[in-house]
């Protein structure tokens, strides 16, 4: 009897590997760089969310991106996935070490908003 494989999305998560383990900024960004992770973590804090919820407040994320980001977000453990009972859908939120970012997303927002106000 074959097996089948199971889908990609039931797996279980592994903690993702620190590229550079002697450098902290290096492990910062590897855990929340890119276009779209402190995003995430931002709307995350206000509320847990349904995935189609955070792609709504997230204009220009494909489907794709927002599922990788969340995935790398979870294996790091800054979001947590919780599946609930049919046909409820998944609610993605913070997890307590997640907590730690708000006020990094807090600083580099407005840190981002004097950035647009000085070449308006």
């Amino acid at each position: 009897m074959t097996r089948q494989k199971e889908p990609a999305g039931n797996s279980c998560l592994r903690r993702r590997a620190n590229p550079l383990s002697d450098c902290p900024l290096a492990a910062a960004l590897a855990a929340i760089g890119g276009t779209w992770k402190l995003i995430i973590i931002y709307w995350l804090n206000e509320v847990p969310l349904h995935f189609a919820g955070l792609r709504r407040k997230m204009s220009g994320i494909s489907q794709k991106v927002l599922t990788q980001q969340l995935r790398e977000l979870e294996a790091d453990e800054i979001v947590a996935r919780k599946a609930a009972d049919i046909p409820t859908p998944v609610v993605y939120s913070l997890t307590d070490y997640g907590r730690s970012l708000p006020p990094l997303v807090e600083n580099v927002r407005q840190w981002g908003r004097g950035h647009i106000e000085r070449y308006r």
